[in-house]
């Protein structure tokens, strides 16, 4: 597995990692009412384009193929965190997060949060992070619910 920054000729496959991870959640922790709300049948690929083109992810490649993704917006905002299905329980979430560790605290960025979904969750608080609030919105009608979390860390080494 390499961790590398975001190149635009992976948009439409991060898009398409994206939407298969959300269908592929247990429809016993999301409906797929919710998972359409979530990411909708078929991906707006010129959103993701501009999306990606903006917050440029850390991407993992496995065997040539986009494996997974996670986002560092300048504040310490973790936007997204994402691995494709034929790749969970591999690591590859935990080395891009990992990367991510090391690339915040090379920006002198204290401060990690997240808005965690009901699966991601236990993923963030086993790497520290704790839960500020429970969320409930609405999107596309549909009623969602994540957790905003938030850990400190050191910059020094």
């Amino acid at each position: 597995m390499e961790i590398k920054s975001y190149f635009s000729e992976w948009a439409t496959e991060i898009a398409d990692l994206f939407h298969q991870s959300v269908h592929a959640i247990d429809p016993s922790v999301y409906t797929p009412e919710q998972k359409e709300a979530w990411s909708s049948t078929p991906p707006d690929y010129a959103k993701w384009t501009l999306r990606l083109d903006e917050k440029r992810p850390f991407v993992a490649i496995v065997d040539g193929l986009v494996a997974g993704f996670i986002e560092l917006d300048a504040d310490g905002h973790i936007d997204c965190t994402y691995t494709h299905p034929n790749f969970q329980g591999m690591g590859v979430a935990s080395a891009l997060y990992a990367h991510l560790l090391a690339e915040a605290k090379l920006r002198n960025i204290e401060r990690l949060y997240v808005e965690a979904s009901l699966i991601a969750k236990p993923f963030f608080e086993h790497r520290g992070f704790s839960v500020i609030k429970r969320n409930t919105f609405l999107r596309n009608g549909v009623t969602l619910v994540n957790f905003t979390m938030e850990r400190y860390i050191s910059v020094s080494f």
